[in-house]
């Protein structure tokens, strides 16, 4: 398809050409997306159908199978590491916990670097490649900085990583040292101030921003939701719910949704329903109306969600608003016993990803969302991304800001033997 980039702002709504290297409207300031026009086949459904049976790279990805509605004109110089096609699993014991008569999970932690960033990624570094970038960098509290430095290593970019010093999980921060990323540890600073200092980089530097401020990671995330649909031969679920972030998937998941609608793809939109951290939690209070606020000092434990200064706010509100969706927030004893009961599923994941089943238990409580809605809700990061919070959690040592200890409602305490068959014999008897 032909793309443009295109002004988010519904009184500017300028236009630039698809490879210029702009994150924001040079005319207002606004957020930029990148806009499709033309036909897509008649028979465009059987056609990604087929690519699933193919061994070629480009359709073995659960992006580029898409890529009709992708906005490269074609997939030859992808940058691929095989990402998407992640499962949808049941998952009774938490539907049960919520209140709900059933539901499924999207788990993006199946992707290769373990967590829904690779989606946007394999876009992001495909446009840096295009572009003729040779530096790409981001800021990053864990999953977009592995993501990013193994898409760079793949394309063979040089990856500049900005993280807070100390406030990072070390199963995230490993895999950017594993893919050989630059890596600068930034002291007495948040995402939301390191993100300002490396768009300043950015531009001077000429390196090329890949945090979801770029509308071709939001492309790419996008996919997530075309494959779940897929996978339910393009039967919409009632609702989609995902962590509150940087709300960089909340907006690519109504985009996905719009598009897939004015094509014919689905017969009607889904709601999505976002949840926060109650320590980051500014898209929800915005939500309630009134100016946005930033939260000046987020804390929480899920640290992929922990930002108080989402940089896709304005999107995310215009597609909560389109799909008729919803905000939530939930405490840190609500993640931590969500993510419990959703590994008693058999299905293991990273704290922010819990935050769904923890909002959808207090929608479904609320009323907000019905006892045998259809449901989908996404899991954003795989189970090891945080090993310590397990841990911590299961053992009763898990505090969470301001050192409050957080009471493990599902705690499954490791227990030590001896080294003797009768006394745990004993111990398996009871």
């Amino acid at each position: 398809m032909l793309s443009e980039l295109v002004c988010f702002e519904p009184t500017c709504r300028a236009r630039f050409p698809i490879d210029e290297v702009i994150y924001n409207c040079p005319k207002c300031g606004a957020l930029l997306e990148v806009e499709l026009t033309g036909q897509l086949p008649a028979d465009v459904k059987s056609l990604w159908r087929q690519r699933r049976t193919c061994n070629t790279p480009i359709d073995q990805s659960g992006v580029w199978r898409y890529r009709e509605l992708l906005p490269f004109g074609g997939a030859e110089n992808a940058v691929t590491l095989r990402e998407g096609d992640t499962p949808l699993l049941d998952a009774p014991r938490a539907a049960s916990y919520a209140g709900l008569d059933r539901i499924a999970f999207k788990h993006q932690g199946y992707n290769p670097t373990g967590s829904f960033k690779d989606n946007g990624m394999t876009c992001g570094a495909t446009q840096a490649v295009r572009l003729g970038m040779r530096r790409v960098a981001c800021v990053s509290t864990g999953n977009t900085s592995a993501s990013m430095a193994a898409y760079a290593a793949a394309a063979g970019l040089e990856a500049i990583v900005l993280i807070p010093h100390g406030n990072i999980s070390y199963g995230k921060l490993a895999q950017a040292l594993e893919y050989g990323a630059r890596t600068l540890q930034v002291e007495g600073a948040n995402f939301d101030e390191i993100l300002a200092l490396v768009r300043l980089l950015a531009e001077k530097l000429g390196i090329y921003l890949l945090n979801s401020i770029n509308p071709f990671r939001i492309e790419g995330q996008k996919t997530i939701v075309f494959e779940m649909l897929d996978q339910r031969d393009w039967n919409p679920p009632d609702w989609i719910v995902l962590p509150g972030g940087n709300l960089g998937n909340t907006s690519a998941f109504g985009k996905a949704l719009r598009e897939l609608l004015a094509h014919g793809l689905i017969p009607r939109l889904p709601r999505l329903a976002v949840i926060q951290a109650e320590g980051a939690a500014p898209f929800y209070e915005y939500s309630r109306g009134g100016p946005f606020r930033k939260v000046e000092h987020p804390e929480t434990l899920a640290t992929a969600i922990k930002i108080g200064d989402p940089v896709s706010y304005p999107k995310a509100l215009s597609e909560i608003e389109a799909t008729r969706g919803v905000v939530e927030k939930v405490s840190e004893r609500e993640i931590a016993d969500a993510k419990a009961i959703i590994g008693r599923a058999g299905i293991g994941c990273e704290p922010a990803s819990a935050a769904t089943l923890a909002g959808i238990k207090k929608l479904v409580a609320s009323g907000a969302i019905r006892q045998d809605a259809d449901m989908v809700a996404v899991l954003t990061g795989h189970v090891l991304k945080d090993p310590d919070y397990i841990y911590h959690y299961h053992t009763g040592q898990l505090t969470g800001p301001g050192n409050a200890k957080i009471s493990a409602g599902f705690q499954n305490q490791p227990i030590v033997v001896p080294n003797d068959a009768e006394a745990i014999e004993k111990i398996l008897g009871s």
